[in-house]
């Protein structure tokens, strides 16, 4: 068998494709020959991340995930441009706070943003990968799957849900050739992390780099990540490469979830 990492001729949507992971992403994705659809919320940076992306035939979609029926209006646009057979689902995470403080609302607001919009593009999308008998679905997530983050409590719920949609959806998929994985980060350098800290920061009455500097000493490899590096996994699990990893929960975290 030879291990092949080509997508030439397969068609991505890349979730939250203008930055951090999402645009890391889209960018290995489209070295490695995919066309690449981003998508996102602002209109400049999605053109500026299409352009700059190596290839041709790349585009974009301006959406909202938390309004469904935008995401909705947005998948069925690009189901009529042809087949996908690479979905990304990546959003940015809810608010920080502890669950015990959080509205029912908040809960029913991050539903909706990471599960149900993710669900309306798996629908779109599923019966082309089925007829071409090949078909990724990788959900980035957070090891919050594994262990919760404090301080991150409706995000930590929500995650979870999703990790084990993503998981029922594997066992469903895989008779058509079809994977569906969960990505699940650790501390990665994108705006997302360093607004985390700056809000830690504020709260302990410190710097950012120091709250930096703590979550490094949890960090068995002892570094915050490039968000390359999770593309590079995502790479994998898109790829022929990847062809039997299905339905796990895939820490890329450098070793903090084993170190507990």
């Amino acid at each position: 068998m030879t291990i092949d990492f080509n997508l030439t001729g397969r068609a991505a949507v890349v979730g939250g494709g203008t930055r951090g992971i999402g645009r890391a992403t889209a960018q290995a994705f489209a070295e490695a020959g995919a066309t690449v659809t981003v998508t996102g919320r602002d209109a400049t940076r999605l053109a500026e991340t299409v352009d700059a992306l190596p290839g041709s035939g790349h585009d974009s979609l301006l959406a909202d995930t938390s309004d469904l029926a935008t995401v909705k209006r947005m998948v069925a646009e690009r189901a009529e441009r042809g087949p996908v057979d690479i979905l990304v689902n990546n959003t940015g995470g809810p608010a920080a706070g502890p669950a015990s403080a959080a509205d029912p609302e908040h809960f029913t607001e991050a539903f909706a943003m990471h599960l149900a919009a993710a669900q309306v593009m798996v629908q779109a999308f599923f019966p082309g990968m089925k007829a071409a008998g090949y078909g990724r679905i990788i959900n980035i997530i957070s090891t919050s799957v594994v262990t919760p983050i404090p301080g991150l409590g409706v995000s930590n719920t929500i995650r979870g849900a999703v990790a084990n949609w993503g998981r029922t959806l594997a066992v469903e998929l895989g008779p058509f050739g079809i994977t569906v994985n969960n990505l699940l980060p650790g501390f990665t350098g994108t705006d997302r992390l360093a607004s985390l800290f700056e809000g830690k920061a504020r709260k302990l009455g410190c710097s950012p780099e120091e709250v930096r500097e703590q979550a490094i000493r949890a960090i068995p490899a002892a570094r915050i990540a490039d968000p390359e590096e999770l593309a590079a996994v995502a790479l994998f699990l898109a790829s022929p490469a990847g062809s039997y990893v299905n339905g796990v929960n895939l820490p890329v975290d450098g070793g903090r979830v084993a170190k507990g």
